[in-house]
């Protein structure tokens, strides 16, 4: 079974219930654009138009059929978590937007969904998280900006969260948001290009720091794109390790967390396999966004693996993971 790890969905339905119970989210500004919807939260800025490959079923199953990917894990769009909203109203929004992905996971086998969580409130998120598992997920993909800027996933008021995704067993896809607030990356293309990798690195390397990937064991931590470039720098975060005291160890944690294949060039894959094994490295796309690969399994091969580890990222290990059947 050939298994995509990493992808996002808007399901049609989720569009249409959104426009019919604009009632039920009064702090939800909804802006159609072009054909498009585009959102605002509490009173922000708007989000980009949701695109139409995001909702694009018959589309994406195409793809994924010339790909030969059997099955794809799909998160929500991390601009329409909606972290912004106030809880009662932020935890309704993401229990419509799982309902809607369920659904779609269900009419459509070759999709295995991951849960959207309302993260601003960390009591909140775990209830939602709970009964997402119940329901079927094998855990949520999560934006690192709890509350906006400058925000961390290791605030102590989130704890209730880690500690429901420890009890359950819960995978946490770590995504990256599109906007981190460095304005540096806002020309070039760069907020795809390295915005989201150093967006990700931060946030997972004060998840470590702060000892959360120690303590919080059952967990299944996902950090996408090579471990959002921690390879790269574990001799820097051991060393930071061994004159700050008191925080976690970068090199126990690095050897704990999952990661997908999405890096675009196999030299650079390769030195995440030397760094951190293939046992928990799963091929992926990003799709449908253009940063993404459009040929995910081309990377894998190109890596030249005996073929035991090969059909171990391609989809075995996914399989075990997002328990498909």
């Amino acid at each position: 079974m050939i298994v995509d790890c990493h992808a996002h969905l808007v399901p049609p339905e989720l569009l249409a219930a959104i426009r019919k119970d604009a009632a039920k989210f009064p702090n939800v500004r909804q802006i159609e654009d072009g054909g498009g919807l585009a959102l605002a939260f509490a009173g922000g800025k708007p989000t980009r138009p949701v695109s139409k490959p995001l909702s694009d079923i018959p589309g994406r199953l195409a793809w994924m059929a010339k790909q030969g990917i059997d099955k794809q894990v799909v998160g929500g769009w991390v601009d329409m978590f909606g972290y912004e909203l106030p809880g009662a109203e932020s935890e309704s929004w993401a229990r419509l937007a799982n309902e809607a992905l369920l659904a779609a996971a269900k009419a459509e086998l070759h999709f295995v969904p991951l849960a959207t969580v309302p993260l601003g409130d960390g009591v909140r998120a775990a209830a939602v998280l709970k009964d997402a598992v119940k329901a079927g997920f094998a855990g949520a993909m999560i934006g690192t900006l709890p509350r906006g800027v400058g925000s961390t996933l290791d605030a102590a008021d989130l704890d209730p969260f880690w500690q429901a995704a420890d009890e359950t067993g819960a995978l946490i896809h770590i995504h990256p948001s599109y906007d981190a607030g460095d304005v540096r990356v806002n020309d070039f293309g760069l907020a795809n290009g390295l915005g989201s990798i150093t967006d990700a690195a931060v946030a997972v390397a004060r998840l470590i720091s702060a000892g959360h990937v120690a303590k919080y064991k059952n967990t299944i931590f996902f950090a996408p794109m090579g471990a959002a470039a921690l390879p790269f720098v574990l001799g820097r975060l051991k060393r930071n390790a061994a004159i700050t005291p008191s925080i976690g160890d970068p090199v126990a944690a690095l050897g704990a967390i999952y990661t997908d294949t999405i890096l675009h060039d196999a030299r650079v894959l390769k030195f995440v396999i030397e760094m951190m094994g293939t046992e928990r490295l799963m091929m992926g796309s990003d799709m449908p966004f253009p940063i993404g690969d459009t040929e995910p399994l081309k990377i894998v091969a190109a890596a030249g693996l005996p073929k035991a580890q090969a059909d171990s990222i391609n989809g075995g290990l996914a399989a075990r993971l997002f328990k498909i059947q």
